[in-house]
C-alpha cells in the first residue's frame, strides 16, 4: 500500500503563501489553539518532503534566528525539523544542516512516487509549491492541507500558491477553524478532466 503524500501550505485569503512589507510570520494571526495544531500534526510519524528552494528557505530562517525568536522556532518547528526528510534537488549536495535529510537528485515526480511506494510511514510536505504543483498534475499529492489566515496580501503577496497549476476538483475531507479566524482545509485533489 502506498502511503499518504500530505500538501501542506499556509495561504492568505488571496492565495499567496507569504507576504512582504510589515507582514510578520503567520501574518501575526497565529494563535494558541493554531500552534498546539500545528504540533499535535507534526507530533505524529512522518517523512518530510522539501525541495530545494524550500530547504534553503528553511535553513537560512533557522540559521539566522534564534532561541528567543517569537515563531521562527515554534515547537512545531523545531519537531518538523527533527524528523526524517528527503531533500529533492539536483543543486544541493549531503550533508545538509538538517538532523536527518537526504538528499535526492533527480525529478520530483519519480522521487516521489517511488518514495509513496517504499515508505513505511506517511509523507508531508510544507511549502515546496512548485514541486507540489507537479506532484499534484502527476496524481501524487493525497490531500492538499491549506492552512487560510484571514488576509488579503495583495500589494505584498509572495509565492502564489496555486500559479501555474493544473484544474482540480477538490473533495473537503476535513475542516476546522483554530483560534476564532484561520481555518484548515483538507482536500481530496482529483486532476480536472
Amino acid at each position: 500500500m502506498a502511503a499518504t503524500y500530505t500538501f501542506d501550505v499556509f495561504s492568505s485569503l488571496d492565495g499567496f503563501g507569504a507576504a512582504g512589507g510589515d507582514w510578520t510570520g503567520y501574518w501575526g494571526k497565529q494563535g494558541p489553539e493554531l500552534l498546539d495544531h500545528r504540533l499535535a500534526l507534526y507530533g505524529e510519524e512522518q517523512r518530510m518532503v522539501l525541495g530545494a528552494r524550500t530547504y534553503r528557505a528553511f535553513a537560512r530562517m533557522l540559521a539566522t534566528s534564534t532561541e528567543e525568536s517569537d515563531d521562527v522556532r515554534d515547537p512545531w518547528v523545531t519537531r518538523m525539523r527533527s524528523l526524517p526528510a528527503t531533500v529533492v534537488s539536483t543543486t544541493l549536495e549531503a550533508p545538509l544542516d538538517w538532523p536527518d535529510a537526504t538528499v535526492v537528485s533527480g525529478d520530483a515526480v519519480d522521487v516521489v512516487a517511488r518514495l509513496k511506494e517504499e515508505s513505511p510511514v506517511p509523507l508531508r510536505s510544507h511549502g515546496s509549491l512548485s514541486m507540489n504543483r507537479a506532484l499534484m498534475a502527476a496524481g501524487l499529492v493525497d490531500r492538499v492541507q491549506v492552512t487560510l489566515f484571514p488576509v488579503i496580501t495583495g500589494r505584498t503577496g509572495q509565492d502564489p500558491v496555486f500559479q501555474g497549476a493544473a484544474d482540480f476538483d477538490l473533495e473537503l475531507i476535513e475542516h476546522r477553524t483554530l483560534d476564532g479566524r484561520t481555518q484548515e482545509l483538507v482536500y481530496r485533489p482529483t486532476l480536472h478532466a
